[in-house]
């Protein structure tokens, strides 16, 4: 028997999602994988996925976190060879922008993936933990070796 409290997301409750996340979540996915293709693609099948499973998702926005982010870590496993190449072509940025994104590109897919989820989007550990079906002290390993990593790429760019 199912509990009458618990709401199921709706055709409604989708399109409010769409709206309000997708900017955001196709930027974060562009952060993670450096492609705009692999970021349209998972923020798309991400949503198609949802859709279709409609009411039986309870949460929507965070569902849709949760999958974009693990169809764009397969389609980047994929891709990968063909992504070295791109990385730097598809993003024109100002030139820090370009080392941060260079530097997002030194770490490993978990630790890029909790760098964007908690200082860019706005998530919390717990959320970030939740969003790549990791555990909240395994997301703080990542971030804290992540934010190392970045230092020192970035402190090495300042003094070329």
């Amino acid at each position: 028997m199912q509990d009458a409290s618990v709401s199921h997301a709706t055709a409604s409750d989708w399109e409010k999602v769409y709206r309000e996340e997708s900017p955001k979540l196709w930027r974060a996915l562009v952060l993670h994988t450096g492609s705009s293709e692999v970021a349209s693609d998972a923020v798309a099948e991400a949503f198609a996925q949802g859709i279709a499973r409609g009411a039986a998702i309870k949460k929507p926005g965070a569902w849709v976190w949760r999958a974009a982010f693990m169809i764009a870590r397969g389609d980047l496993a994929q891709r990968q060879e063909a992504l070295a190449g791109h990385a730097q072509s598809e993003i024109s940025s100002p030139e820090r922008v370009m080392d941060l994104v260079q530097a997002l590109g030194a770490l490993s897919p978990m630790q890029r993936a909790s760098i964007i989820l908690r200082y860019f989007s706005g998530y919390s550990v717990a959320e970030t933990a939740a969003i790549l079906g990791s555990t909240r002290s395994a997301v703080g390993v990542h971030l804290f070796r992540a934010r190392n990593k970045l230092r020192d790429e970035l402190e090495d760019d300042d003094e070329r």
